[in-house]
């Protein structure tokens, strides 16, 4: 029996890729590089900075760039936080239901806490959820388990009876690795070389009202 739902926070409760490809492309633009189009941004959305980086200047973190502009990036991030950031259409209908059905809810990311913080309160979530671990909350950030395990002990359900919906691969390693019922959100920040199929989850949502007949 469910007894609580997990989510991940970008490209799954929250739709944040606007946000994020606007810092990219102000980066871009203060580097004197042209604007990329969101569509091309969209699915790194999910992947951070190392993802945005490699998507708007070509950079890994083995490149000697990398820390300076990380440091940039994020500062500009930080700037535009929750500009056109909202929750996906349907997930707050969602999270309604859950509580009214007295099924725990809250957030999993490996966002920093520094961002998750603001941005839940912008989206007037903090005091409704039940936990909220962010990537640096526990030593060890998703794929790891660890950052389920402690929400669940949080929320104090079993992992057993806990979903875990998330729109990335490590999503559903560290769901698998925790125990709990790994879904896919196949609504968030897929990109075009993503085999969900091959992750392992054992069920798809494309929608987040869909995420009600599971329970």
């Amino acid at each position: 029996m469910i007894k609580a739902v997990l989510f991940d926070l970008d490209g799954t409760l929250a739709d944040t890729a606007l946000d994020l490809g606007f810092a990219l492309n102000e980066q871009r633009r203060r580097h004197g590089l042209a604007q990329l189009p969101h569509a091309r941004i969209r699915p790194y959305a999910s992947h951070g900075t190392i993802g945005l980086l490699d998507v708007g200047f070509g950079l890994t973190p083995e490149d000697q760039r990398f820390p300076s502009m990380k440091a940039e990036y994020l500062e500009l991030y930080t700037a535009n936080l929750c500009r056109l950031t909202c929750l996906f259409e349907g997930m707050a209908e969602t999270l309604e239901a859950l509580e009214r059905r007295g099924i725990a809810w809250g957030v999993v990311t490996n966002k920093p806490a520094r961002f998750t913080g603001p941005l839940m309160a912008a989206l007037g979530l903090s005091e409704r959820a039940a936990s909220i671990i962010s990537g640096d909350t526990c030593a060890h950030p998703k794929p790891h388990p660890e950052p389920l395990l402690c929400a669940s002990r949080e929320i104090a359900v079993e992992p057993q009876q806990c979903i875990y919906l998330g729109d990335a691969e490590r999503d559903m390693e560290a769901a698998i690795a925790a125990g709990m019922l790994p879904v896919v959100a196949r609504y968030g920040y897929l990109g075009a070389d993503d085999r969900p199929e091959q992750w392992g989850a054992q069920e798809t949502i494309e929608h987040p009202a869909e995420l009600l007949r599971l329970l």
